[in-house]
């Protein structure tokens, strides 16, 4: 149980697993999960740990998927890209535009590798990955059995899909394919971006923006260990937003195509005067009250009790209950993260 798991979580929160392997094929990590198995150990699938929280020590092999690798294919109306999972998804951004090929240029910034960003349905800035993703790659772990799912098939929802129900512990990611059109269409919807004229703008100065956004309202994960947004936008029915809004008609929201309408969690945090509120080594960002960082060598339980009282706080005041957005790890597996902060 000696094996740490701080350098492979950017909250930085010192916990330990029996085994962390590094797998650079699909092969490697066929292997190692079939290895862990055998044994009887659970087995933790981690790209760059920028969404989870470790809640114990891991009792098995953490395998850290490494898998590299990125093929262009070209057609007249679109650049296709196959992206190996243990690419960082950042640097994937910079590398298309540097190309000439726009389209991510919204999800510049966001933490992690690209494998995982099928599993979130990563968004920002009014734009989400189900827009540019044509397929997904990935092995059923027990047969070792290669299968390529279309973005229908994933099933993506809001910070949700697939896999992170039926195919949750029976397939690992290798590889996302993404579908970028060469008729580019700037999506300037949110913050910052509505301020940059639609006929001029270039997808480099939208990437600009958008990690100034991010860089002025974000805390550094080396300065300050986070996990980005802790809690997920809330989605909550029609009815429901009429009478928040009568009583708070300045709440940002934003009608969805279903009827529903999306809440900003942050501005909801921010109404409570949470932000800067500390529990142990946890606190409430003083920027963003979004996220929960880690200010001086906080354990879980700290980051636990604070997401509680932050869940609390909102949920009083607005009777919406906020959900968290990373992922609960215990011993052996994943676990209810809305329980776990209840």
């Amino acid at each position: 149980m000696n094996h740490s798991l701080k350098p492979w979580n950017t909250f930085g929160i010192q916990r330990n697993a029996s085994h962390i392997v590094r797998a650079d094929t699909a092969q490697q990590l066929l292997d190692a999960w079939t290895s862990a198995t055998a044994s009887q150990q659970p087995v933790l699938i981690l790209g760059e740990g920028s969404n989870v929280l470790f809640l114990e020590d891991f009792a098995g092999t953490v395998i850290v998927n490494r898998i590299m690798g990125i093929d262009i294919r070209e057609t007249d109306e679109s650049w296709h890209l196959h992206v190996g999972a243990g690419e960082n998804w950042h640097h994937l951004v910079q590398f298309t535009l540097e190309k000439g090929m726009a389209g991510l240029e919204n999800l510049a910034l966001i933490p992690g590798c690209a494998g995982s960003s099928p599993i979130q349905n990563i968004g920002a800035y009014g734009i989400e990955l189900k827009h540019v993703c044509e397929y997904v790659d990935c092995i059923e772990l027990e047969t070792g059995k290669a299968s390529r799912l279309t973005a229908e098939e994933c099933q993506f929802g809001y910070r949700d899909s697939i896999f992170k129900h039926e195919y949750q512990d029976r397939f690992a990611i290798v590889a996302v394919g993404l579908r970028l059109a060469k008729r580019w269409q700037p999506i300037l919807t949110y913050g910052d971006l509505t301020r940059l004229d639609p006929k001029t703008v270039t997808p480099k100065q939208v990437f600009d923006a958008v990690c100034h956004m991010r860089m002025t309202k974000l805390p550094d994960p080396k300065v300050n260990g986070n996990a980005g947004s802790f809690f997920k936008n809330p989605v909550i029915t029609r009815e429901t937003a009429e009478i928040l809004l009568a009583a708070w008609p300045n709440a940002p929201h934003y009608p969805q195509e279903n009827g529903s309408v999306k809440l900003a969690a942050g501005w909801l945090i921010d109404q409570c005067q949470l932000k800067g509120t500390v529990k142990g080594g946890a606190a409430v960002h003083r920027q963003q009250a979004l996220v929960l960082i880690n200010e001086n060598a906080a354990t879980s339980d700290d980051v636990v009790q604070l997401a509680h009282h932050v869940r609390q706080c909102v949920g009083e005041k607005f009777n919406v209950w906020l959900e968290p957005e990373v992922r609960f790890i215990g011993r052996t597996g994943e676990v209810s993260a809305v329980e776990t902060i209840a």
